[in-house]
C-alpha cells in the first residue's frame, strides 16, 4: 500500500466541507449573475428601477468659455461679441428629466414649461445630438428644429418615440453630410386631446400660436447654444403639425426660415374660428404667402412631403398651393413618397431622401473650433 502524506492530494471528511460550500457559493453567484443579465433588458424595458435611468436629471449645459481679455465682450456670463452668430444659453435653466437614453448615449428629456408669453403650461421634450457635447463645438451655435406631431399632439408628442427614429435618423444623416446636427424641441401641439387649435391664438382659447413660436423657442434659447438669427430656426411636422409649422414660418419669417411639412392641411379648419373670420385669415398660409410675396420677402423655404397613397385632397391642395404661391421669396419643393401613407412612419425615412438636406442648406451652424 502506498502511503500519501497528509495534505499531498487527498482530503479527509472535515477538509471537504469548506470546499463544497465554496463550490455551492460560486454556483449561486454565477446563477444570480446569469439571471441578472437575462433580467436586465426586461426590467429596463418595463422601466423598473434600478434598471432604468428614466426620470434621472439631465443637464445639457456646457462650461462657459473663459473670460475675454479686458475691454472685450464675452466671458463666463455668456455674452458674445456684437457680430457673433452664436447665442449662448440665456437662462434660467430648466429642470429636465430623462425619458429615454438612445444607443449613442444621448438623451430625450422632458420639462414642464410655463409659457410666460402665452400663459399656457405644457410639456416639452428636447434632444441634443452627441456633437453638442463635443469640446470642439463648445462655442458653436446649433440650429433648432421644432418638431410637431399630427393628431391630438397631447398629452405627448409622438416624435419622442424611439420607434419613429427621428433622433437616430438626424444623427445618421449628419454623419453622411445630409443634415445639420439639429437640436430638437418637441412640444405638445394642443392643450387637450379634444379639439384642434390650429397652432394659433384663437380668440378666447389658449394661445397655442404664441406657445409654439415664442415660449418654446425661448426655452431653447435659455438652455442651449443656438443661432441668433432666423437662419438657425425651422419647423417640421406632419398632418395638423405640418400645418402649424407651415403657418408659423409664413406668419413669422423674421424668426423662422424653413419647414418640412408632411401631409399638411393648407388652411385653418378648427371649428373654434367661428365668429373670428379676421383672425382666421391672419393664420391662413395662403393669405400669409401672398402677403410675403407682395412685400418681397424675406425668403422662406417650404419642403412638402405627401405620400401617393394619402387621400387625394392632400396632394391636390399642396400642389395648388405650390402653383399659386411657390415663387418670389416663397421657395418650395415637393417630395411625392411612392406608396407613402398619411403617417409619421412614412415621413421620417422620406425626409432623408431630399427634404432634410434641402432645408439644411439654408440654415446656419454649428462651426467647430479650428
Amino acid at each position: 500500500m502506498t502511503h500519501t502524506p497528509a495534505g499531498a492530494g487527498t482530503y479527509g471528511p472535515e477538509d471537504s466541507r469548506p470546499t463544497a460550500r465554496a463550490r455551492h457559493w460560486l454556483v449561486a453567484v454565477a446563477s444570480v449573475t446569469v439571471l441578472a443579465l437575462i433580467a436586465w433588458p426586461v426590467m429596463s424595458h418595463f422601466e423598473i428601477p434600478p434598471f432604468t435611468d428614466k426620470g434621472d436629471p439631465v443637464s445639457f449645459g456646457q462650461p462657459q468659455p473663459p473670460p475675454a481679455p479686458e475691454g472685450q465682450a464675452g466671458g463666463n456670463n455668456g455674452a458674445q461679441p456684437a457680430d457673433s452668430k452664436v447665442l449662448m444659453p440665456t437662462g434660467p435653466q430648466a429642470e429636465f428629466t430623462n425619458t429615454d437614453t438612445l444607443g449613442d448615449g444621448t438623451h430625450i428629456a422632458e420639462t414642464t414649461l410655463e409659457g410666460r408669453k402665452s400663459g399656457f403650461t405644457g410639456k416639452v421634450w428636447v434632444w441634443a445630438p452627441k456633437e453638442y457635447a463635443d469640446p470642439k463645438y463648445a462655442n458653436a451655435g446649433f440650429p433648432v428644429l421644432i418638431a410637431l406631431p399630427g393628431g391630438p399632439g397631447y398629452p405627448k408628442n409622438y416624435w419622442i418615440g424611439r420607434n419613429l427614429k427621428l433622433q437616430q435618423s438626424i444623427a445618421k444623416w449628419y454623419s453622411e453630410g445630409r443634415s445639420k446636427p439639429f437640436l430638437l424641441a418637441m412640444p405638445v401641439l394642443n392643450p387637450d386631446a379634444k379639439r384642434y387649435y390650429d397652432g394659433s391664438d384663437i380668440p378666447g382659447q389658449p394661445k397655442m400660436g404664441t406657445w409654439l413660436t415664442e415660449d418654446v423657442p425661448d426655452l431653447m434659447k435659455a438652455n442651449f447654444r443656438t443661432v441668433k438669427s432666423r437662419d438657425g430656426w425651422a419647423f417640421m411636422g406632419s398632418s395638423s403639425g405640418g400645418f402649424a409649422g407651415l403657418k408659423a414660418v409664413l406668419k413669422h419669417p423674421d424668426r423662422f426660415k424653413a419647414v418640412i411639412a408632411s401631409g399638411p392641411d393648407i388652411v385653418p379648419d378648427s371649428p373654434m374660428w367661428k365668429g373670428h373670420d379676421k383672425e382666421k385669415a391672419e393664420n391662413n398660409p395662403e393669405v400669409l404667402a401672398k402677403q410675403l410675396i407682395d412685400r418681397k420677402g424675406p425668403d422662406v423655404y417650404l419642403a412638402f412631403q405627401v405620400g401617393t397613397k394619402e387621400e387625394f385632397p392632400t396632394m391636390r391642395n399642396v400642389k395648388r398651393f405650390i402653383d399659386s404661391y411657390g415663387h418670389g421669396p416663397v421657395h418650395t419643393t415637393l417630395r411625392e413618397i411612392p406608396g407613402g401613407k398619411h403617417d409619421a412612419a412614412t415621413y421620417v425615412p422620406s425626409m432623408g431622401e431630399g427634404p432634410i438636406e434641402w432645408i439644411s442648406r439654408q440654415l446656419e451652424g454649428p462651426t467647430p473650433a479650428s
